[in-house]
């Protein structure tokens, strides 16, 4: 049997795994400010995301749209962890991809708002 979860979901199940060890190594400083608020939004996008998976229609939309904007909030989160010398350039670069692929599937449930 095919594993039916979409891409995006499982995208974002793999970044969590890759990202929870990264945010470990931050420094004690950053740890409970930068990496703990990274943390917290890139689950809270995991939980849009399966909720889009189990919605029909155009109720996925809603919660795409959602992911959509905790994930630029991430992102910046994340660029600005970058530009501290939190992480090197190439874990910043590695953390960028999930984005196109949320962006990708709203694109595909619909109209853009």
């Amino acid at each position: 049997m095919k594993d039916q979860t979409p891409q995006a979901v499982q995208a974002c199940h793999e970044l969590i795994l890759w990202l929870i060890p990264q945010l470990d190594r931050f420094p004690r400083l950053r740890r409970f400010t930068l990496g703990e608020r990274l943390e917290a939004i890139v689950l809270e996008v995991l939980e849009f995301l399966v909720q889009a998976a189990y919605s029909g229609g155009a109720e996925k939309r809603e919660p795409l749209k959602r992911a959509n904007l905790r994930l630029e909030v991430a992102r910046h989160l994340w660029r600005l962890a970058h530009e501290l010398q939190v992480i090197s350039t190439r874990r910043y670069e590695h953390g960028n991809q999930l984005g196109l692929q949320v962006g990708g599937w709203l694109r595909a449930s619909g109209r853009l708002d």
